[in-house]
Order: structure tokens, then C-alpha cells, then sequence
């Protein structure tokens, strides 16, 4: 393992949010450098920690690692991916209770089906001998297309067992996130065997997803369990700004792209309304945007300064972000790790620190320098 000496302090940065604006930048006297503990990985999109010390690792590409021991060994037996733009193996989770069934899940861009392209799937399976085992397909959305952006996705299970997972709305704004008799542009919600709770909300209504649990969203690459409230949290990329922070509500419609803080790329309007009776407002939104990937609650004691409250990569910016929370309002944003690269996700592992996917680069740990 190598030390790089990249001690960076980090200043507050300007933000937005429920109609405030600041502008002003605090300095902190905290500083942070890392520590690489896998190097040489192109697009580490997802990452899970195993009970026995090892860790699992998706490649946008299609390759599934394990880390273990200061090794990385391949593992087969990896589905095949649609790698096209944002599509290719995305993000792993452990089932919670891991240790007693060995269940992993995966999502990733899958051709499977009728027409041409890709669209998210969700698996889960076991690991064996480095080699998945028992796979079985619990969720495939559709239908394909041969867009490449907004596949979502990420995954995480809530208190009661049951597993979330985001699609993204695969570039059909105007048709997917609003209409829930068709996929894309929302979170599920699936028991642990790929079933759908009964209580899901679009269950009875006729032609509807079953499994959509919300709805009218563009393209969410960051999801988790909050610690304390069992809420899921999730961001969603926006256009040219709006990227959101959303607490997510059986039923709920989020907006996209009736409401939206954000622009077309072009620059010009998508709709003048940010906010609609009916429609969840965002707790927080950037403008301008930071591409969103990845997001962890820091619970563990090893940052006084980060604890109980939010860490979100930055693609476009390149740096981490740290959202300072009082109770659901962020209050404060700090910038960490300074141009260390495309952050594509962050974890708290089960010791305690904060594991950061840096693309190009490959997973680091966060250290707190002392002053």
C-alpha cells in the first residue's frame, strides 16, 4: 500500500437551498490526505466490504474484483453488461444478513431481451470459490434502447429488510419518470427474493410497475440507509444544475421534469416551475451542479469533524463533499481531497473509515491529519 502525501485542507463552497443562496467560503483548519489501498482501477463504480475482512469491487466494464489479503483476485462467473456511456457493472450490496445466506447484489446494464440496447437489471447471487454462483435476475427493466446516459443506479435495503434500487430515466424525460405503467425514472422497492411487497403502493392500480415505490426521477447515483431516522436518502443528477438530495416517500413524485432547478444543457428552459403542489420538493440542491456519485452517512468516531453528517463524491468537480446537516437541512458544504479525480463513491467500511472510488485512480482511505 502507498501513502500519497496529497494533504489538502478543504473551504466551504457556495450553495443554494430552499430558496437561499450563500456565497460566502469558510476556511477549516481540518486537512485530509489518503491512503491508496487499491490502485490501477479505471472506473471503480461500486464497492461492498465482506465480514472477513475482504472487498468487493464493480468495474464499469464488466469486471467483478476481490480485494483481499493486498490482492486482487477476478472474479467469474460476472453477468454480461451493456457498457455503453453510463451503462456497464454498477453498484454491489451485501444483504444484511450476509453472514448467514452469502446473497450479493448487483445492477448492471443488461441487452437482455427483445429489442436493441441495454437496460438496468438487478441480480443477486453468491460467492464461491471467486466465482458467482446462484445467480438469479430479480429485476430487468424495459424496454431496451440504445441510449447511453441514465441508468441509475444504486441499491440499499432498509431497516425492515426490504432492498431499494434507482433507475435512471434513460433519457426519455418527457416519457418515463412521470408514467408509472413504464420503467426508468424511478426507485423500487423489492422484498430480499426479488418479490413485491404487498404494500407497495402502485400494486392494485392497473398496468402500473408494482414495483415502483417513487417516482419523477432523472438519474439518482447515490442512495443510503439513514442511521438514525431508517429513511432513504438518495441525489439524482440534474441537467445544468438542480442536481437534488431527496428523502424518498412511499408514493411520492419528485418532480422530474415537470419541476427543476436546472437548465437544458443548451441553456435554455425546461420549465419555469421549481416547485408544484403534489411534487416533493429536493432538502437540498446544487447550483451549479457537482454530478453526484456516491453518498455515506459518517456515523463512525475516527472523524470528529465528519461525524453524523453527509459525504458526496463530485464527478464534474472532482473532489469529495461534505454536507454538514442540521436534522434534513444542509447548513454548510466543505470541500475534501481537492482534485484527487472523478469520486465515484464513498463508503464507511465496517472499521470505521471512510473508503473513497476515485476513477483512474482506484479506492483510497480518508485520513484526518493531525495539526
Amino acid at each position: 500500500m502507498k501513502i500519497n502525501l496529497f494533504i489538502i485542507g478543504f473551504a466551504a463552497l457556495s450553495f443554494t437551498a430552499c430558496a437561499q443562496k450563500d456565497t460566502s467560503i469558510n476556511e477549516s483548519s481540518t486537512s485530509y490526505s489518503y491512503e491508496t489501498i487499491v490502485s490501477d482501477l479505471q472506473i471503480p463504480w461500486g464497492m461492498a466490504f465482506l465480514p472477513d475482512g475482504g472487498m468487493l469491487i464493480t468495474e464499469k466494464s464488466g469486471d467483478l474484483i476481490l480485494f483481499k489479503n493486498g490482492e486482487k483476485q477476478a472474479i467469474s462467473g460476472v453477468p454480461e453488461v451493456y457498457n455503453r456511456g453510463q451503462g456497464g457493472l454498477m453498484d454491489i450490496v451485501l444483504h444484511p444478513n450476509y453472514e448467514q445466506n452469502g446473497w450479493i447484489y448487483i445492477s448492471y446494464s443488461s441487452s437482455e431481451g427483445d429489442e436493441d440496447g441495454g437496460n438496468t437489471a438487478i441480480m443477486r447471487a453468491k460467492v464461491k470459490d471467486n466465482q458467482l454462483t446462484e445467480k438469479e435476475l430479480l429485476y430487468k427493466a424495459t424496454p431496451n434502447t440504445t441510449k447511453g446516459q441514465h441508468f441509475g443506479s444504486r441499491m440499499a435495503f432498509d431497516k425492515e429488510g426490504y432492498m431499494y434500487f434507482s433507475i435512471g430515466e434513460r433519457g426519455e424525460r418527457d416519457i418515463n419518470p412521470q408514467d408509472i405503467t413504464r420503467d426508468n425514472g424511478k426507485i423500487y422497492r423489492l422484498n430480499d427474493d426479488g418479490s413485491v411487497p404487498g404494500d407497495n403502493p402502485f400494486v392494485n392500480e392497473p398496468d402500473a410497475k408494482a414495483a415502483i415505490y417513487s417516482f419523477g426521477h432523472r438519474n439518482p447515483q447515490g442512495m443510503i440507509l439513514h442511521p438514525t431516522t431508517g429513511e432513504i436518502w438518495v441525489h439524482e443528477h440534474g441537467p445544468k444544475g438542480g442536481d437534488e438530495i431527496n428523502i424518498i416517500k412511499k408514493a411520492a413524485n419528485y418532480g422530474w421534469p415537470v419541476v427543476t432547478h436546472g437548465l437544458n444543457y443548451s441553456g435554455t428552459s425546461i420549465t419555469p416551475a421549481t416547485s408544484k403542489p403534489g411534487m416533493e420538493d429536493p432538502i437540498y440542491f446544487w447550483i451549479p451542479s457537482i454530478a453526484p456519485s456516491g453518498m455515506a452517512f459518517v456515523t463512525s468516531d475516527k472523524y470528529p469533524h465528519l461525524k453524523n453528517n453527509l459525504l458526496v463524491g463530485s464527478l464534474k468537480f472532482q473532489y469529495l463533499e461534505l454536507d454538514i446537516l442540521e436534522g434534513e437541512k444542509v447548513v454548510k458544504r466543505e470541500r475534501l481531497l481537492d482534485g484527487i479525480g472523478r469520486v465515484r463513491d464513498v463508503k464507511q467500511g465496517p472499521n470505521g473509515y471512510i473508503y473513497v472510488a476515485v476513477e483512474g485512480l482506484g479506492i483510497v482511505k480518508l485520513i484526518e491529519n493531525e495539526n
